[in-house]
């Protein structure tokens, strides 16, 4: 009996504490993309700007890691067993990839456009027995330009 009541409330506690977090976490990220909305990160194959105009150009990058919480963590591990779409996931990886599109933007600086922006993602501390995520973490550069 004890044993499913600590059961009980640590899947009670993760939920409570990483639905805490991700909220925080949002509107946070809602927050900085506001401040961010004029500089805009693209993939382009031409820039549209002269040569002459371009001041300097710059590798510019933004690296997060975020962790699964425990409560994610046992639904994912249900949702593998019946199958279908695992939404913990999801909302796991929007966070870090605008997390590190938000802070390679602050890295830019007062630069004018962020150029060829690429995302990479991959999961960090992945128990190679039980096949689960323990972190994910997202990583975005690209070509900062400085325009006159």
């Amino acid at each position: 009996m004890y044993n499913l009541l600590f059961f009980i409330t640590l899947i009670a506690v993760g939920y409570l504490a990483g639905t805490f977090a991700e909220r925080y976490h949002y509107r946070s990220i809602h927050m900085r993309e506001k401040m961010f909305i004029n500089l805009p990160a693209v993939t382009m194959k031409t820039v549209d700007y002269p040569d002459d105009r371009i001041k300097s150009a710059e590798l510019v990058y933004g690296s997060a890691v975020i962790s699964i919480d425990y409560f994610k963590r046992f639904t994912a591990s249900l949702r593998n067993i019946f199958g279908g779409t695992i939404k913990s996931y999801e909302s796991l990886i929007d966070r870090a990839r605008r997390e590190a599109l938000l802070r390679m933007k602050e890295m830019a600086g007062d630069s004018k456009i962020i150029v060829n922006v690429r995302i990479e993602t991959s999961t960090i501390g992945r128990n190679a027995n039980k096949k689960s995520v323990g972190c994910l973490e997202a990583i975005a550069y690209g070509t900062a330009l400085t325009v006159d």
